[in-house]
């Protein structure tokens, strides 16, 4: 099958799915809408896909270039002939494939675009009901999105739900070892990878350490990445005086990664958007208790007490309350992140559940 695989940017993500369609045997392209704004995936494109060149992706989307991008996409998909065109986010690159009239068309939701971004006005309601109700099939990673996607437009019948997840092998608990030494030590870690934008929520974070720290000398916090909220986040933290306590890791390798979830005693995600979070899954893999916001889509993997904890989204007085309820009962870490790496092993194995994905290929192909 020839695949047209269309996003918005190069992520870790997008090299995942670029792997996964063309080692199951498919012809795959690949057309990127956006330059990256930063660097956030340091492998290259994967050298069985070929990257298209078009009118665009060197530049951040406009509105007004919708008519150029339209008609060239409808060019690139005379000269390519491709058996099935997968776009994703839905108000960007599933909207253009759409507005070409090209079918079949997998219409892909990467959690923000229709747990955020279709509320942001009128137009945005149009655009992706639009896209929904001409794409022959959706696929997300979540039931919270899926249900969204009905809401809009999209056929119940014609959708699919699978977690992007992870490499269980390369994720995976550290060593007897290395958990004896992190369970023996005085000091205590928490651990955050979210980009520093708004609808990650790092800032809470950033406020419920501080409230943390002033209670607890042994509380350590290591973040990684960095975003549009860097000014604001480093400002809490130097505020709060916490600065000497917080390591900054900035952008890790995925090769690299692991080691982070190894070092630390708990995974925090403070996010107040998602669906289901790959880096929750990288973290339950890696055997880490989690402590994540108590949004829809985190539900659907943390249950309270048995592989994590969840506090209310956006509110750093219970965050912090909830960090030092963990560190209180360090003892029953262990079991919680043995809970945890089986919540993986039973949902986020990417290579079970990348099966699903050509399944749905399969599925679209015979709806056109």
């Amino acid at each position: 099958m020839r695949i047209l695989y269309f996003s918005k940017n190069y992520s870790t993500h997008d090299h995942r799915f670029l792997t996964a369609i063309a080692n199951g045997g498919h012809e795959t392209y690949f057309l990127q809408l956006e330059r990256n704004p930063r660097q956030v995936e340091d492998r290259p494109i994967p050298s069985q896909v070929e990257q298209v060149l078009w009118a665009d992706g060197q530049r951040e989307f406009r509105w007004r270039d919708v008519p150029r991008l339209t008609f060239d996409l409808r060019r690139l998909t005379r000269e390519i002939k491709p058996d099935l065109i997968h776009a994703g986010p839905i108000q960007t690159c599933a909207f253009l494939a759409a507005l070409t009239g090209f079918r079949p068309l997998i219409a892909m939701s990467w959690g923000f675009d229709l747990m955020e971004d279709v509320h942001k006005s009128k137009w945005m309601e149009w655009v992706t009901r639009y896209t929904l109700k001409r794409s022959t099939f959706f696929t997300s990673d979540a039931n919270v999105t899926r249900d969204k996607a009905v809401a809009y437009g999209m056929n119940p019948e014609r959708t699919v739900v699978f977690p992007w997840g992870v490499d269980l092998q390369h994720f995976a608990p550290a060593s007897e070892n290395r958990k004896s030494e992190i369970v023996n030590r005085k000091s205590f870690t928490l651990f955050c990878n979210r980009s520093w934008e708004p609808r990650y929520g790092v800032d809470v974070l950033a406020r419920a350490f501080v409230k943390v720290a002033r209670q607890n000398e042994n509380v350590n916090l290591m973040l990684l990445n960095g975003g549009s909220q860097g000014h604001v986040i480093r400002g809490i933290l130097q505020t709060g005086g916490v600065m000497d306590r917080v390591t900054f890791g900035g952008q890790i390798s995925q090769r690299d990664l692991p080691d982070w979830y190894h070092d630390a005693d708990i995974y925090i995600s403070p996010s107040h958007v998602d669906g289901s979070s790959v880096s929750l899954m990288e973290a339950l893999a890696c055997g880490l208790p989690c402590l994540v916001s108590d949004i829809p889509a985190n539900k659907e993997w943390v249950t309270e007490g048995e592989n994590g904890w969840l506090f209310k989204d956006g509110d750093a007085n219970d965050l912090a309350a909830k960090i030092l309820s963990a560190i209180s009962q360090r003892e029953n870490l262990p079991e919680i992140g043995r809970a945890g790496r089986r919540s993986a092993e039973r949902r986020a194995d990417w290579q079970k559940n990348a099966e699903v994905l050509m399944n749905a290929y399969k599925s679209a192909i015979q709806l056109r």
